[in-house]
């Protein structure tokens, strides 16, 4: 495996690179939308039901699928990285709007009503007090999130789009196995860094945490 890296380690790099930000940008603008549409849902109970379960069926459509269907609805080419951003960003907008609604609805009523009590309006207390408080959870939904998009990302390989996908469709059409291996390898480092990234992150906004003997 270390020999076959080797010898394409440029393409390889290339493709893993590519991978990583296939990943990472729906995971960012998956977050942005998922922030509002949650807290509308947390907001007005009666959004709840149809907010969550619309989120839930979006994930029920088969990547695979997504991925053909986009370009004839976004006029870009198959081939084209947007479409694999697109779609990802629905799938991971699919699994934070209940986390985000239910991290929100885990802030105790003592919690707001004493933020009320010292003056924050409700959109101060929703940024300075409920989202703070509600990071760990968060962050909990953000790290399925990023594992699943490392995963679909590779399914993206079938239409031809440069990730390490590659490597697994490489290796079933030679009949070779080191190159799926080094792909399934390098997925799950991949998929480790972007946990490490996620739970680092959360542990800095929340210092509070750290503060509290255990």
């Amino acid at each position: 495996m270390i020999d076959y890296y080797r010898q394409n380690s440029d393409q390889i790099n290339g493709w893993l690179g590519w991978h990583a930000r296939l990943s990472a940008l729906p995971l960012l603008f998956g977050l942005l939308i998922a922030l509002p549409l949650g807290w509308l849902a947390r907001r007005y109970r009666w959004l709840y039901p149809p907010v969550v379960t619309v989120a839930g069926l979006l994930y029920t459509i088969p990547s695979l699928a997504l991925f053909i269907l986009l370009p004839g609805l976004l006029k870009t080419r198959i081939l084209d990285p947007t479409n694999v951003v697109v779609a990802l960003t629905v799938y991971t907008v699919a699994l934070l709007v209940r986390v985000v609604a239910d991290a929100l609805g885990s802030v105790s009523e003592d919690v707001l009503q004493a933020a009320t009590a010292m003056g924050y309006r409700r959109l101060g207390r929703l940024l300075k007090v409920e989202l703070p408080i509600a990071v760990p959870v968060i962050a909990a939904g953000l790290r399925v999130a990023a594992v699943s998009n490392v995963s679909l990302v590779s399914v993206a390989a079938l239409i031809g789009v440069p990730e390490l996908g590659q490597l697994f469709t490489n290796g079933f059409q030679l009949s070779y196995q080191t190159p799926i291996l080094l792909g399934i390898l390098l997925s799950v480092l991949l998929a480790l860094a972007f946990d490490s990234v996620i739970q680092l992150v959360a542990r800095v906004l929340t210092p509070w945490r750290r503060a509290v003997p255990r």
